[in-house]
């Protein structure tokens, strides 16, 4: 279930838990969280997060991405993504700074610009 977590830093974040599913489109101002499934588009202002139980089939676009799960679909972030070991990518994506771990997975083409344009919520 989506829900808002206010973090020790007392930032508050978005999140979707393990054991649930979106389908559907999400838009968010702050950062989101993903540990469930989401089927979908995802448009956030912040930073999206996909944990080590996330699965994403559909989109990102985004500010800065950490992928930690899986992700089938195109990903497009202003500033940095980061693909940690864990991590597997089937699409393509578009970044200003694009981050590796060792073993990360990534299927898909990449382009790299110094000013990369996301969707907004609309």
């Amino acid at each position: 279930m989506a829900k808002e977590v206010a973090s020790n830093a007392g930032v508050i974040y978005n999140a979707l838990t393990n054991g649930s599913k979106i389908v559907g489109k999400i838009v968010a101002d702050s950062d989101f969280r993903i540990d469930g499934v989401v089927e979908g588009e995802i448009i956030c202002s912040g930073k999206v997060i996909i944990g080590s139980n996330g699965n994403l089939k559909g989109s990102i676009s985004c500010q800065n991405a950490e992928i930690i799960g899986n992700v089938n679909g195109d990903i497009t972030v202003a500033d940095t993504l980061t693909l940690r070991s864990t991590a597997i990518i089937e699409g393509d994506v578009r970044t200003k700074i694009l981050v590796v771990e060792p073993n990360a997975v990534f299927n898909g083409t990449c382009s790299m610009r110094e000013s990369v344009k996301v969707k907004d919520g609309e």
